[in-house]
């Protein structure tokens, strides 16, 4: 097996446990067994409208890449996981079930059915561990980021995050960020990766290398051009501004602020920039921004806004609480399927069998209600269904760029109850309508 396929494998990117079930199952023939699982959360964080899907293109990459290697079947019998049938089944592992569910930058709520996996129980039951982390993480980027996007009113956010998690996980949050309407990233491997526009000037250490704030600006422009954008709050704002316009003209791209009052220090830098002919320069402002940072400022003189550290970390929710449940399996080899269900006290019970869902609109289009139901699709709901199909007989037939996903979000977002981007805390703004057929 070649370097790349080492590289690129998924398969130990699980709980131990899903794989004693399987070697359990294996030894009492039920592994084999049909079986159809479903991914949904109970609830939203506290006091959201609504949450947002990301991270379903790399699912199906996951999913594709998830084969054992020979030095990871060999540690899992060195460090005895499984038994030596186990290990066999393991080796010719291939997904060859069906997978479908919410496109990427759908919209959800409680109860919706994500995604649904279907297969036998060996094959599917594996999924999940890697399937949850995925969509948990990368879900949780995108519900903050689209509350981001959605107070900034159109005006440009940049993602600026890597620096504030792990490496590998500051892509996949660029890369949701993006779904959920962020315009650029600072991370150049998300932009090699996922082809997100990029973007990024100099930091304070580029300022306080120089002899003077001229001589940074100038070696600035004369590297990047008057379209740049220069950092002015290293020293005394109003001087750096000043000098800023002197240096590159009033053809200036934009300045950065990075502390203080930001409402305050926007209408100030605007005014100087206006008085000094610069009336096209931009303001961009960084600074430990969130979502109701951004909406704060709506009043002010900004023209884009950077985020880190918050949407790397979903706004302070950074899970979905995405749960993979068994909801239906045959009741032999060539048996049907029947509904099954987790019933217990609390909140975490579930509804058994292999569901659809719609998202019914009012007379005006307006998003009204998300039906999911079992059994047949009424007729007035299948022009409304949102499911689609991602992967056939094993094989991945729902991948579309990246740019598909996040139209479709701008596009689903618009179409919910104005109450949906309110900051204040709400229930769901669609009620789960639940029908239950045969």
């Amino acid at each position: 097996m070649d370097a790349d396929t080492v590289r690129r494998s998924t398969a130990l990117l699980t709980d131990r446990y899903e794989l004693t079930m399987l070697q359990a199952a294996l030894r009492s023939g039920a592994a084999h067994r049909r079986s159809v699982f479903e991914v949904f959360t109970r609830r939203l964080p506290d006091g959201r409208r609504y949450g947002v899907l990301a991270g379903v293109g790399r699912v199906l990459d996951a999913v594709e890449d998830f084969r054992f290697t020979t030095p990871q079947l060999d540690w899992l019998a060195d460090q005895n996981v499984v038994d030596e049938p186990t290990l066999r089944f393991l080796a010719d592992y291939r997904f060859s079930g069906d997978i479908h569910g919410y496109p990427e930058g759908e919209v959800y709520f409680p109860g919706s059915p994500l995604l649904t996996v279907e297969g036998s129980f060996a094959e599917a039951v594996i999924l999940e561990t890697l399937i949850l982390s995925i969509l948990n993480h990368d879900s949780a980027i995108a519900a903050a980021a689209s509350r981001m996007t959605s107070a900034a009113g159109g005006r440009p956010c940049i993602e600026m995050g890597a620096r504030r998690t792990h490496e590998d996980a500051a892509v996949s949050a660029a890369r949701a960020a993006y779904v959920a309407g962020f315009g650029a990233t600072s991370d150049l491997a998300a932009g090699f990766t996922h082809g997100i526009p990029t973007t990024g000037t100099a930091a304070h250490a580029f300022t306080l290398l120089h002899d003077s704030e001229r001589d940074a600006f100038t070696a600035q422009i004369d590297s990047m051009g008057r379209g740049t954008t220069l950092l002015v709050d290293t020293y005394d704002l109003n001087e750096a501004v000043r000098t800023a316009v002197e240096v590159a003209g009033t053809g200036l791209g934009a300045v950065r602020i990075d502390s203080g009052d930001l409402t305050l220090l926007a209408h100030r830098v605007r005014r100087q920039l206006d008085e000094l002919g610069a009336t096209g320069t931009r303001i961009i402002v960084t600074s430990d921004l969130d979502e109701y940072a951004i909406a704060a400022l709506a009043a002010a003189p900004v023209d884009g806004y950077g985020v880190g550290t918050s949407l790397v970390t979903g706004s302070g929710e950074p899970t979905c609480a995405m749960v993979y449940k068994l909801v239906a399996r045959a009741t032999g080899p060539d048996g049907p399927l029947v509904p099954v269900a987790k019933r217990s006290a609390g909140a975490k019970s579930s509804v058994g069998g292999r569901k659809w869902a719609a998202r019914q609109p009012d007379a005006e289009g307006v998003a009204a209600t998300e039906v999911v139901g079992t059994g047949p699709v009424p007729a007035e709901l299948e022009p409304h269904l949102l499911h689609v199909p991602l992967i056939r007989d094993g094989k991945v037939v729902g991948r579309e760029p990246l740019s598909a996903a996040r139209d479709r979000h701008l596009r689903v977002r618009d179409a919910l109850p104005l109450s949906a981007t309110q900051l204040s805390k709400g229930e769901p703004v669609l009620p789960i309508e639940l029908r239950l057929g045969s």
